[in-house]
C-alpha cells in the first residue's frame, strides 16, 4: 500500500473542499520563495492567488481528465482513452476542433489517488444533474470529472448568436450524472448565479461574462432596441439574450 502525507494539513497546504471523489488541495501560502520573489509572493497569497490542485480518491470508480492534467498516480489506477471506436473518434476529433478543447481526454479507472497538475485558477465542483438539460461551458473550462458525466458538442442556436455575441460558434455541454472540475477565471465568491424559473424569464448580458449556463436556454443575440439608430443612439449595441428555464453562472468582468 502507498502512503502519502498529500492530504494531510501542513503550514503551507490544506483541503478545503470535496465533492465526491474529488477534493481541492489549496496551498494557503507559498514557502519555497527565495529574496528576489518573496515579496511578490506575500502580496499574491494574500490577494488569493494561490497554488491550488484537484485530487481524486477512486475506490473502484473512474474519471476523465483533460489531457496532460495529470500529475502523480499512486495505487492500482489504469489509464484508458474516452474513444469507443472510429466513429467516436471522428466525432471526438470534429468537437474538439471546434470547441478548442483537447479531442482526447484519459479515463483513469481503478483503486488509488490521482493527483491534478497545480494550477493558479480557481477550480469549481459542479453537479451537471442539477443543470436542466445539461451544463453549457465556455471553452477552456473543462479540467475532469467522474467517468458518469456525458459530455457532447452543442452549436448555437443561430449562426449570428456566434458572429455578433463574440462566441464560438459551438460549446461542450456536460450531463448526465457526476462532478465536473471546472477551471474558472474567478472565484465562486464573485460569480454571479441567476436562477431563470418561468418559461418566459429572460436575461440579456452586455459582453461575454457569462462562463456557464444550462442548455435549455436558448441563447440568442439582440439590438439592445428596436432599431440600429436607436442602439447607437443609447451607446449600446448587441446583447447576450437568454430565455426560458435554467441557470447562468456570470464572471462579474469580461473573460
Amino acid at each position: 500500500m502507498v502512503k502519502t502525507n498529500m492530504m494531510q494539513p501542513t503550514e503551507c497546504r490544506r483541503i478545503t473542499e470535496q465533492h465526491g471523489v474529488f477534493s481541492l488541495l489549496e496551498y494557503a501560502r507559498d514557502i519555497s520563495v527565495t529574496a528576489a520573489n518573496a515579496t511578490s509572493e506575500y502580496f499574491a497569497a494574500q490577494m488569493g492567488v494561490r497554488k491550488r490542485q484537484v485530487v481524486a480518491n477512486l475506490n473502484g470508480s473512474g474519471i476523465i481528465v483533460q489531457a496532460g492534467a495529470m500529475q502523480w498516480i499512486a495505487g492500482n489506477v489504469e489509464a484508458a482513452s474516452n474513444v469507443t471506436g472510429a466513429g467516436d473518434l471522428a466525432k471526438k476529433l470534429i468537437g474538439g476542433k471546434v470547441t478548442g478543447e483537447s479531442a482526447i481526454k484519459p479515463r483513469y479507472h481503478g483503486v488509488g489517488t490521482i493527483v491534478l497538475e497545480p494550477t493558479y485558477k480557481h477550480i469549481l465542483f459542479e453537479d451537471v444533474s442539477r443543470w436542466e438539460g445539461g451544463m453549457v461551458i465556455e471553452d477552456q473550462l473543462f479540467y475532469a470529472s467522474d467517468d458518469t458525466v456525458i459530455s457532447k458538442v452543442v452549436a448555437r442556436s443561430t449562426l449570428s448568436s456566434a458572429a455578433l455575441g463574440g462566441e464560438g460558434l459551438f460549446n461542450n455541454c456536460l450531463s448526465g450524472q457526476g462532478i465536473a472540475v471546472l477551471e474558472s477565471p474567478v472565484p465562486r465568491a464573485e460569480l454571479v448565479i441567476m436562477e431563470l424559473t418561468e418559461p418566459n424569464d429572460v436575461v440579456k448580458i452586455d459582453g461575454n461574462m457569462a462562463i456557464a449556463w444550462s442548455n435549455s436556454l436558448k441563447f440568442t443575440v439582440e439590438r439592445t432596441t428596436k432599431t440600429l439608430l436607436g442602439s447607437a443612439a443609447s451607446g449600446e449595441g448587441f446583447v447576450n439574450v437568454y430565455r426560458g428555464r435554467g441557470r447562468i453562472l456570470m464572471a462579474p468582468v469580461a473573460k
